[in-house]
């Protein structure tokens, strides 16, 4: 497994269970570079300051805040550190609620939560109860650089985190329009029975990046000097 990026503690009540947490999901896209197009020579990136003139590197740059136009004021990584917030080293469970009074539009992010040794039997004690509950913990949580929503949640052996969105940063459907139509009795029972003719299971082992896989071919059959054809869709 990775390396934990975050070390802290499950809180609520007067329950402190110490975590670490371990990024749950990773992207397995094709990477391509940008290249120069004359000699396929990969550009370097240049920073370049219209003030003086100046080019610079990654490394010598700072984050600055716009309060103004043109105005800016510099927060260092020891700024961040000062915000005077309990969740930089807690995910403080809030409340506990039903899964589905959750939407799925308000999910991003998933995360593996690992106990400490000595926090092994509270751990699977609150694994269990949300279980038996049918429950999830809204907790809040800070790293990387913001406070986060999510909700605490079992599976399998672990206890999970999931980020999700504030309210304000979902946008809402209202702008899509969807006409209403008439749906007679008939064609909402032959609706019906196709979907409960392809009602499965769901198993993530039988599903693959078809896309990903063509695009594979193509490079390999490019890089033997091959003579790539469109295949038929």
């Amino acid at each position: 497994m990775a390396k934990a990026f975050w070390k802290g503690a499950i809180s609520f009540g007067m329950v402190s269970i110490p975590v670490k947490m371990y990024v749950a999901t990773t992207n397995h896209g094709i990477n391509f570079h940008l290249l120069h197009k004359k000699c396929l020579t990969r550009p370097k990136q240049v920073l370049h300051c219209e003030e003086d003139n100046d080019y610079f590197s990654i490394k010598e740059t700072v984050r600055g805040y716009e309060y103004g136009k043109g105005r800016y004021v510099v927060l260092k990584d020891s700024d961040f550190e000062k915000a005077p917030i309990k969740t930089t080293h807690v995910i403080d469970i809030l409340g506990f609620v039903k899964e589905e009074e959750i939407a799925p539009t308000y999910f991003y992010g998933s995360h593996y939560l690992e106990p400490e040794d000595f926090a092994i039997k509270p751990y699977c004690l609150l694994r269990e109860s949300l279980r038996k509950a049918g429950r999830v913990g809204i907790a809040k949580v800070s790293f990387q650089k913001r406070e986060h929503l999510c909700c605490v949640r079992p599976l399998e052996k672990l206890l999970t985190l999931h980020t999700i969105h504030y309210q304000d940063e979902v946008l809402p459907p209202s702008k899509i329009n969807v006409p209403e139509v008439e749906i007679s009795a008939a064609e909402l029972k032959a609706a019906g029975l196709l979907v409960e003719v392809m009602t499965t299971s769901f198993h993530p082992e039988q599903y693959a990046d078809r896309y990903k896989s063509a695009l594979e071919e193509i490079i390999k059959a490019k890089v033997q000097g091959e003579e790539v054809k469109a295949v038929p869709e």
